[in-house]
């Protein structure tokens, strides 16, 4: 939808008023990542004297290699608004600020690998260590279950392969292979659907509990991924779809920006 956004460029022509709006808004954003590989952002003000009021006609912006609190890395990230009224006094002033909340169409672009690493992130571990439900204490022995060595392969057709061990806390690991299905559940949690679970190659003894155990865990992975718990400091994300395509999986739909931190 928006592969059009990356790699902006400042036309020559462009007037001292985007240059400098231009300017302070790559300062601005790139605060709201831990870390980027580059943030470009082209905002179209014309005629410049319009600043004066604090309207811009549109503001893009298209990042890459992108960190998200420490530990959720981001491939590809585009937001483009229309019109748009902010305060100029703050652009004066090194910074930027909008005087109205806002909506933004958007895409990110996530790798398999980045996903991956996502799963050693402590706000997912904490999600899936120690686990003491009764369903799992049960299969345990009354010893707390972890899942642990979490592997995801993106699949077409929405779909991934997940590969995980179930520790037992009693000296034996349970392994877990599936298929399941991937998609968006109020626009803004990823749902996790339709397992087909993969028992051939587990021990004969293990399956029933491996079956039980790979149950559980699309049921917690259902409940984790909530956009709500990794917004950016006044931008929050909503999804209208997603798709895998190779080893990425990209999202689309919109951005409600309410503010835009400033560089301090």
């Amino acid at each position: 939808m928006l592969g059009g956004l990356t790699g902006f460029t400042d036309p020559k022509d462009t007037d001292w008023g985007e240059r400098m709006l231009n300017r302070v808004a790559s300062q601005t954003i790139r605060h709201l990542f831990t870390q980027s590989e580059s943030v470009e952002v082209f905002v179209r003000c014309y005629p410049s004297s319009k600043l004066l009021q604090g309207s811009i006609d549109s503001f893009k912006m298209s990042g890459r290699g992108l960190v998200i609190r420490k530990d959720f890395a981001v491939e590809e990230m585009s937001f483009e608004t229309d019109a748009v009224s902010i305060d100029f006094s703050s652009i004066l002033s090194g910074k930027l600020s909008l005087k109205q909340p806002t909506q933004a169409v958007a895409q990110v672009i996530l790798s398999e690998t980045g996903i991956n690493q996502a799963f050693q992130a402590e706000l997912v571990k904490k999600r899936l260590l120690n686990l003491s439900e009764a369903s799992l204490t049960a299969i345990s022995g009354g010893e707390p279950v972890s899942f642990t060595e979490v592997q995801i392969k993106l699949l077409p057709g929405n779909r991934l392969h997940l590969l995980a061990k179930a520790d037992l806390n009693n000296g034996e690991l349970i392994s877990l292979s599936m298929t399941l299905g991937i998609g968006i559940e109020r626009r803004r949690r990823v749902s996790f659907k339709d397992p087909k679970i993969e028992l051939e190659q587990i021990p004969e003894a293990q399956r029933e509990v491996s079956q039980t155990l790979s149950t559980v865990l699309v049921e917690i992975l259902d409940k984790m991924v909530d956009l709500d718990r990794f917004d950016l400091d006044g931008v929050k994300m909503r999804l209208n779809r997603l798709e895998t395509e190779g080893q990425r999986l990209i999202f689309s739909g919109y951005a409600e920006i309410e503010r835009i931190p400033s560089n301090s």
